[in-house]
């Protein structure tokens, strides 16, 4: 081949799609047109799954109806609910991906490929599989599966299923404003494995099982649960001197520190814009303003010593742990929202299929090599 191979498909175009555009040198995040700033201000997670399947906004009368489909299919079957009950208390992305798989067992359509059971799917897989990471926390803290209530959105029937408390208004709508931020985002390494899958005619269940299983990988999720564990080491009360110091440390040490930078924004990650804000909203709310103050000491530093921007996962950190979600789900959290991208870019391949089949830069021992019998070796 004669084009040098970049690494990691940097910048190389794969497909065309009508699902999300981004400019990295501009911080620009839309889906289907619309600036991620203004769905994050003015549009419902339930709106942009319908953005993101239709490749428009619904008008009142289809955002209703699709609310009624998320809350028909948002309860689990009860083979699953016994399934999760007999898993070893295994990493949540592990459990995560056996549960997804498992789903599409107990799905009646899914060996039909034809356009309107698909869809049926994306439905039932974004509202169970929000409902298998709620249940699945609730269980990892000895609590028993709460039914999802009907008259609840997704972001509240999610804390509602996880916590058995109805959430504030406030804490809704910021966990539902992190669902949109995190819907979808391009050719992601979790999106492309599932449209990979998906472009060899694979059910829509195998192909969202081929993307948990990339977002589980460390390099694409888990940066806001490191986060996390980050601000617990410094420790509620820690002072700014104190922040200051670990934080030179480990960049003297050349460690890394989680949550900044991004493959493609050579801006701030227009989605840290809307986190940064609410992880200072709900952390006064709480009387937990510490995450935030030690949040946004660590982006001054890294920012002034190594030029680096915080991404969607920096701040997501602090405010998941302010609404009381357990670390161990913040990367199951991702693919509560992403299945909304997921899906969308799977039903976009399947609507115009060819087999993903790229070619690779053969570096190996030169051609022809002579056989030597196996006696004279």
């Amino acid at each position: 081949m004669t084009d040098t191979p970049k690494a990691g498909l940097e910048d190389v175009v794969a497909t065309s799609s009508a699902i999300c555009y981004l400019d990295g040198d501009r911080g620009v995040l839309a889906y289907c047109g619309y600036d991620i700033h203004d769905l994050a201000s003015s549009a419902t997670f339930e709106e942009v799954c319908y953005l993101l399947w239709h490749r428009r906004l619904p008008a009142r009368a289809e955002l209703g109806d699709l609310q009624s489909q998320l809350a028909a299919a948002r309860r689990l079957p009860e083979p699953i609910v016994r399934l999760m009950r007999s898993l070893p208390p295994v990493d949540g992305m592990d459990a995560l991906r056996t549960l997804a798989s498992a789903l599409g067992l107990y799905d009646p359509e899914v060996a039909d490929s034809s356009p309107a059971a698909q869809y049926r799917k994306a439905v039932r897989l974004t509202a169970q599989i929000g409902s298998v990471v709620a249940a699945w926390g609730r269980l990892r803290a000895g609590g028993g599966v709460i039914d999802p209530d009907p008259v609840l959105g997704h972001a509240a029937n999610f804390l509602y299923m996880l916590t058995g408390e109805r959430p504030h208004a406030t804490e809704v709508h910021a966990f539902d404003v992190a669902l949109t931020l995190h819907a979808d985002h391009e050719l992601n390494a979790s999106t492309f494995a599932g449209r990979v899958a998906a472009a060899t005619l694979t059910d829509m269940y195998s192909a969202v099982v081929a993307a948990i299983g990339a977002l589980k990988g460390p390099l694409h999720g888990g940066a806001n649960a490191d986060v996390m564990r980050l601000l617990l080491e410094l420790g509620p009360t820690a002072t700014p001197d104190r922040v200051d110091s670990v934080i030179r440390a480990k960049l003297a040490r050349k460690e890394k520190i989680p949550g900044f930078g991004h493959r493609v924004y050579r801006t701030e990650d227009p989605r840290a814009t809307h986190l940064r804000r609410m992880s200072r909203e709900l952390g006064k709310r709480a009387g937990q303003p510490a995450w935030y103050d030690m949040s946004e000491r660590i982006e001054a530093l890294v920012k002034s010593e190594k030029k680096l921007n915080p991404n969607v996962d920096f701040y997501s950190a602090s405010t998941y742990y302010t609404l009381g979600i357990p670390i161990e789900l913040y990367t199951p959290i991702f693919a509560v929202s992403r299945i909304s991208g997921w899906t969308a870019h799977i039903l976009e391949q399947y609507a115009n299929n060819r087999l993903i089949r790229p070619r690779a830069d053969y570096t190996g021992p030169e051609y022809p090599q002579r056989l030597i019998p196996l006696d004279q070796r």
